[in-house]
């Protein structure tokens, strides 16, 4: 099993509000500082987005691949949703990609702490030291970004719990 690299970051906002950042793909050029495009391209009965293509452009690594996501409802969350996992359906440059943001409620569900977990695999030969900094980075954005989305209220209201687009 290959090692994953997981990083952890506390949000003044409520999990249901995470989760709906997390979920908004359309506006993840607004706030994920290496998605330049990101299109749903399917979703499930409820509205959650299945597969999403990403445009990505860090500098020196561009890439466009395809995420397939599975929502999932943890015990005592009374049916809301807690975690999405993705896997990587195909790309360019990675050999594999799987990843988690796992959200729990904290202070009565005032504040959540949201968990981000990583692999990466590339196509091109990477000392694994240097993929974990890489995938530390990563995490380390995608949180930073995330907090200050939820926290901004720039998520209010916008798109749908699901996908984020339009019905």
């Amino acid at each position: 099993m290959a090692e994953h690299t997981s990083s952890s970051i506390t949000v003044d906002a409520a999990p249901g509000a995470v989760m709906k950042v997390i979920a908004d793909f359309p506006r993840y050029p607004e706030w994920a500082g290496e998605v330049k495009e990101a299109e749903v391209l399917g979703e499930d009965a409820e509205g959650h987005a299945e597969q999403v293509r990403l445009l990505l452009d860090a500098g020196a690594i561009k890439d466009e691949h395809t995420l397939a996501y599975e929502w999932i409802s943890g015990p005592g969350t009374g049916g809301e949703i807690n975690e999405v996992r993705w896997s990587l359906v195909k790309s360019q440059m990675l050999r594999s990609l799987d990843g988690a943001y796992h959200v729990t409620p904290l202070e009565n569900g005032s504040r959540t702490e949201v968990t981000y977990r990583l692999t990466v695999d590339v196509k091109i030969p990477m000392l694994g030291m240097i993929k974990r900094k890489a995938e530390k980075v990563i995490i380390d954005r995608a949180l930073d970004g995330l907090k200050k989305r939820v926290e901004s209220g720039a998520g209010e209201g916008e798109g749908s719990a699901g996908s984020g687009a339009e019905s």
